[in-house]
C-alpha cells in the first residue's frame, strides 16, 4: 500500500527507461536443487537466443555467403548482394536463381532491366563523362550496366557515399541508373584509402545485420553485442554484456502482451497527445473523504489517508473495500453503447475520455515501478541494519527481494496490458482479457501491500501471494501473447 503525505516535493517519474533492471534476476532464476521443468512448455515468454560478438556474427555471415557461393557457383561478393536483397534467406535465393537467374539478378539490381550494349572501343583513349578528362581505356571501369567512368571518379564517388553513411546501397554514377556496386568493386577502388575502406566495411556489416531477421543489435548504449535467434518472435531478450532487456523482433522495450505494431501506435499517440494528458501526470490528489491534499509515495494503488485513515483506490478514488476480490473493476473502461448515434463533438469527447482512461493507468504503473524501486532500496537498507544487528542473515531475508523482483515483473506486464486493451475490438475476447487483467491487477496490489509491510507480513502469506500473482500473469500471457 502506498501511504499518503502532504505534497512537499514534485517528483519526476515520467521517464520509462532503465527502471526494470532489478527484476532481471527473477527472469533468470535457476535453482539447481529443484527438479527442472521444460520452460518451453510452461513459460509463455520462453525464448532461445544467443548473445554474439561482432567477430562471431561475421563468421556466421561469411559461412552463409560461402555456402551460397559454392552452391550457385558465383562470387562471394555477388552472393552477398543476393542474400542482402532477400533478407538472408538462402533457400529463396537458390530457388529463384535456379528458376530464372537473369531475373533474379535484375530484381537484386545487379543486372540492368535491358541488356547493356557491347562496348566497342575505336580508340585507346576516352573522356570521362564526370570529370571530362581524357585518359587511356585501362583507367576506366564499369558495372553490368556498362556505364564507363574513370577510376578516380569511381574512387571519389565511393568516398562521398561512404562519408554519408551509405554502403550496400551505393549505385552507379550514371543518372537514373540503379545498378548496385558490389563489395569487391568498391573495395578495389578504395584499396589505398584505408580509413574510408574500414568505414565502408563497418557500414556494410551493420546493413547486413539489420537486414538479417535472425540478428538484432543490442540497443544498449555503446554495446556491441548482437543477439541471434532462429525464431523471429516478439520475445524478451537480455543482453549478457550490458543487461539491457528488449523485444527481439522490434528492438524496443519489451512490451508483452502488446505486439510490436500496436505498441508503436500507442507510443506515437502518447507522444502526440502528451500535452492533453499533462493534467493527469500530477502526483497529488485530494482524499475523497477529508479532502486533504495527498501525495503518492509508493507503488501500491491501495491508499490510506494519513489524516483520516480512509482506505481508497488511487486510480478511481473509490472505497477500497468496494473493489472486492472477485472482479477488480478499476482497470476496465465502460464504453458508451450509443456513442455512434451521438454528435461528432460527443464522439470526440468520448474518444478522449477512453484514451485518458488507459493512458492514466499506463502512466500510473510506470510511476509505481519507480516508486517500488525506491521502496526496495529502503527495504534493503533496513534489512542491512537487521543483519548487522544479528537479526538473521542476508539469506534469511532473500525472499523479500525475490518478492520485490516478482512484483516489478508483474507490474511491468500489467503496464503493457493497457495499450493492448485500448486497441482491442469490443467482444467476448476483450471481456475475457479485461477479466484476467483485473484479476492480475488485484493480485499485484495485494502483493505490493504485503511487500510494503514485509517485515510484519507472514513469510508464508507473502510467498503464497507471489505464487498467485505470477500464475495470474502467466495465464494472461498464455491466452493473449501472440508472437
Amino acid at each position: 500500500m502506498a501511504t499518503s503525505q502532504t505534497n512537499e516535493s514534485d517528483m519526476d517519474c515520467s521517464d520509462n527507461e532503465d527502471c526494470y533492471e532489478d527484476y532481471n534476476d527473477y527472469y533468470n532464476d535457476d535453482n539447481s536443487d529443484v527438479e527442472q521443468i521444460d520452460p518451453s512448455k510452461t513459460d509463455p515468454e520462453y525464448f532461445e537466443y544467443k548473445c554474439l560478438s561482432e567477430e562471431e556474427v561475421e563468421r556466421l555471415l561469411n559461412e552463409t555467403v560461402e555456402s551460397l557461393s559454392n552452391r550457385l557457383v558465383i562470387s562471394p561478393s555477388l552472393a552477398k548482394v543476393l542474400l542482402h536483397s532477400h533478407l538472408w534467406n538462402t533457400n529463396i535465393v537458390i530457388h529463384k536463381y535456379k528458376e530464372n537467374p537473369q531475373q533474379t539478378l535484375i530484381w537484386a539490381k545487379i543486372d540492368p532491366l535491358l541488356p547493356a550494349k557491347n562496348i566497342i572501343f575505336t580508340s585507346t583513349y576516352m573522356a570521362c563523362p564526370v570529370c571530362i578528362t581524357t585518359q587511356s581505356i585501362d583507367k576506366f571501369f564499369h558495372l553490368s550496366c556498362a556505364h564507363m567512368f574513370c577510376k578516380d571518379c569511381w574512387t571519389t564517388h565511393f568516398e562521398v557515399q561512404v562519408s554519408q553513411g551509405t554502403s550496400t546501397a551505393i549505385s552507379c554514377m550514371a543518372r537514373d541508373c540503379a545498378i548496385l556496386a558490389p563489395e569487391d568493386f568498391v573495395l578495389k577502388h578504395l584499396q589505398h584509402k584505408t580509413s574510408i575502406r574500414e568505414k565502408y566495411q563497418h557500414f556494410t556489416f551493420q546493413d547486413y545485420v539489420k537486414s538479417h531477421p535472425q540478428l538484432r543489435f543490442c540497443p544498449g548504449p555503446n554495446c556491441s553485442i548482437i543477439v541471434h535467434s532462429s525464431e523471429i518472435k516478439a520475445k524478451r531478450v537480455l543482453c549478457q554484456q550490458c543487461k539491457t532487456a528488449f523485444c527481439f523482433r522490434c528492438g524496443c522495450d519489451y512490451h508483452a502482451p502488446t505486439d510490436c505494431q500496436v505498441i508503436k501506435k500507442w507510443l506515437t499517440k502518447c507522444a502526440d497527445d502528451s500535452e492533453t494528458a499533462n493534467y493527469i501526470s500530477a502526483h497529488t490528489k485530494d482524499c475523497p473523504k477529508c479532502h486533504i491534499c495527498i501525495e503518492k509515495n509508493g507503488g501500491c494503488n491501495h491508499m490510506q489517508c494519513y489524516n483520516c485513515k480512509y482506505d481508497f483506490c488511487w486510480m478511481c478514488l473509490g472505497d477500497w473495500k468496494s473493489h472486492g476480490s472477485e472482479y477488480y473493476e478499476c482497470s476496465r473502461y465502460r464504453e458508451n453503447p450509443n456513442i455512434a448515434h451521438e454528435s461528432v463533438h460527443a464522439q470526440a469527447r468520448e474518444a478522449l475520455k477512453k484514451y485518458l482512461h488507459y493512458y492514466e493507468r499506463w502512466e500510473n504503473h510506470s510511476k509505481s515501478l519507480k516508486l517500488e524501486e525506491q521502496t526496495l532500496e529502503k527495504l534493503r537498507a533496513r534489512i542491512n541494519q537487521k543483519v548487522m544487528s544479528g537479526l538473521g542473515t542476508w539469506i534469511d531475508w532473500q525472499y523479500l527481494f525475490t518478492a520485490a523482483n516478482l512484483l516489478a515483473k508483474c507490474r511491468y506486464t500489467l503496464q503493457y496490458t493497457y495499450p493492448f486493451a485500448y486497441y482491442m475490438d469490443p467482444g467476448p475476447r476483450k471481456e475475457l482479457f479485461e477479466y484476467q487483467q483485473a484479476q492480475l491487477e488485484a493480485e499485484i496490489e495485494n502483493l505490493s501491500w504485503k511487500i510494503e509491510r514485509a517485515e510484519t507480513t507472514d513469510r508464508g502469506d507473502l510467498e503464497n501471494q507471489m505464487d498467485i500473482a505470477e500464475k495470474r500473469r502467466t495465464t494472461l500471457l498464455k491466452d493473449f501473447l501472440d508472437v
